[in-house]
Formats: structure tokens, C-alpha cells, sequence
């Protein structure tokens, strides 16, 4: 998000698309290829419009290594302790280019990993749970500053496998970040994550908040999150609304202080359903 809380920018670079219908469609006809079902998604925010993109590219279109990956046109690599993402895709359904170069600094680098779930089959790396983020787009005109966050998620089987449904949320506040992740596996029973991140990337489990009931989204995904005893969170802004997804922007209070906190809620039941998978090759289109 930018300093002056105006606009904001999501970007998610996917090897093993867990989202994508052409993955699911390949997962059923028998083994599939992660690596033939990579895309860059591109979300950004603000009062002049947002741009979203995710177009989903096969093996030939990829190259990796430790410190640098590329699909299609789009590509991120470490420039010593900063990492640099220089980003050309285009949205759809409407064909609009987004183009330009985000520069994502972390505080410090955290190195405790989590499980999601109880078989450990689900894992979450909280890379950066406080950073800074330059923004200069060429396309659309857009330059800002901001505070940031960098993490990474790897799976050994789908995610709507795993899981019927999970919200997450990450705050700042004045010395440190506080994410919760509320997760409800298909296997065992549900699970919560309640850490506090200080700014040298050190980590440390608190005591879960008491349990708030959020407004359900445009397309009636359930929002709830966590909250100190006796403070109401609200959403401010839903920044996505999607069939089975939602992502806000919600005014909180956390360890004793007032949070603007970036919150997330998913529903796999909603996503796995067909009418569901038949809507997102309109926003994800597919180049080989």
C-alpha cells in the first residue's frame, strides 16, 4: 500500500498456477507439470482505476534459478537486498497493458517456516513481514512509495484438497507486523496462526485475538478475522471481489493499538465448484 493509503498493488508469481482450470483440467487427466502452468498475477489499486492481469504460460515461457525467475515477459531476481520485479502483461478480458518496475526492499529477512496443516503438506515462509516498495509503472502512469510485505507458499497436493476455506491478514503496527492465518483443513481440525514479526525478522506466537465477524463480500464470500476483546473490526475498502475470493482493506485493533490491516478470505469449496471453474479462463487466459 502507498503512504497516502491511495493506492495499492498485488503480485503474485505462480509456478504451479493454484488457481488455474487448465492445472485442474491436466491434474485429472493424470500427472501434470507444474512448471507448464506458471503465470505472473498483477493486481493494482487506486482512485484512477485498477488494472488485473494473470495470463498462464507453459514450460518454454520459464526460467529459474536461485535467485531470479521469469515467465513470459515478467520476471523478478534479487539485486543484492533488494528484490527487483519488472512486470509486462496484459489484462483481460479487457486487453490493457501493465508495464513497469517494482522495487521491494525488505526490513530484514525471516527464516522460521509454518505448517498450514497437520500432515505438513501445506507450508508458508513469511520472507519479509516488513518492507518498503518503490512503484514506478510506465503503464498505467503510476509512482508511489510504500510499506510492503513479501511471503511464499508451497504445496504437495491441490490447495482445494487441503483445505475448505481460510482467511488471513497482515498489519503493522508501530514495532512490528502481526499476521493471522485461520485455516480449515478437509483432514483435520482447524488451525490458527497468531504471530507477531519484529523489525530484525524475528518471530513470535501470541495469543490468537477473540474471533470478529466481517460483512460478506459483493459475491457473499464469509468474511471474518481476529481482533483484541471488545473492539469491533470493520471493512473499509474491498479491493477484490471475486466468486470465491475476497481482498480488503479492514480497520482493526491489535495488541492494544488501532491497525489498518490488508485481509484476504478464500472459499475452495466455492472454487472447485464447476460454474466456478467455467467463469475464470475469462480473466486468465492461457498462451502455450
Amino acid at each position: 500500500m502507498s503512504d497516502d493509503g491511495e493506492s495499492g498493488l498485488t503480485l503474485i508469481a505462480f509456478v504451479g498456477s493454484v488457481f488455474s482450470p487448465y492445472y485442474a483440467w491436466a491434474r485429472r487427466r493424470g500427472a501434470a507439470d507444474p512448471m507448464n502452468h506458471c503465470a505472473f498475477n498483477v493486481a493494482l489499486y487506486g482512485a484512477r482505476g485498477g488494472r488485473w492481469a494473470m495470463t498462464e504460460r507453459g514450460r518454454s515461457a520459464v526460467q529459474r534459478n536461485s535467485s531470479s525467475l521469469a515467465i513470459g515477459g515478467s520476471c523478478m531476481r534479487w539485486t543484492g537486498a533488494t528484490l527487483e520485479i519488472r512486470i509486462d502483461e496484459i489484462c483481460a478480458p479487457l486487453p490493457r497493458r501493465v508495464r513497469g518496475t517494482i522495487r521491494v526492499t525488505p526490513r530484514a529477512l525471516c527464516e522460521r517456516n509454518f505448517d498450514l496443516d497437520g500432515a505438513g503438506r501445506h507450508r508458508w515462509s513469511p520472507l519479509a513481514p516488513s518492507a518498503r516498495i518503490d512503484v514506478q509503472l510506465d503503464e498505467p502512469a503510476r509512482n508511489w512509495q510504500g510499506s510492503a510485505y513479501l511471503d511464499s507458499n508451497a504445496g504437495d497436493e491441490p490447495l482445494e484438497d487441503g483445505f475448505a476455506s481460510w482467511t488471513w491478514s497482515r498489519a503493522h503496527v508501530p514495532d512490528g507486523t502481526v499476521v493471522l492465518y485461520d485455516v480449515v483443513p478437509r483432514n483435520s481440525p482447524p488451525r490458527t496462526l497468531a504471530l507477531k514479526f519484529d523489525h530484525g525478522g524475528g518471530a513470535q506466537d501470541i495469543e490468537p485475538p477473540s474471533p470478529v465477524a466481517l460483512d460478506p463480500s459483493g459475491w457473499r464470500v464469509q468474511r471474518h478475522t481476529r481482533a483484541d476483546d471488545g473492539f469491533r473490526a470493520r471493512v473499509s475498502r474491498t479491493l477484490e471481489d471475486a466468486p470465491f475470493y475476497s481482498r480488503s482493506l479492514i480497520h482493526t485493533h491489535l495488541l492494544g493499538v488501532p491497525a489498518e490491516a490488508i485481509h484476504e478470505s478464500l472459499s475452495l469449496d466455492r472454487f472447485r465448484s464447476r460454474w466456478v471453474q467455467c467463469l475464470l479462463p475469462f480473466r486468465m487466459p492461457r498462451f502455450s
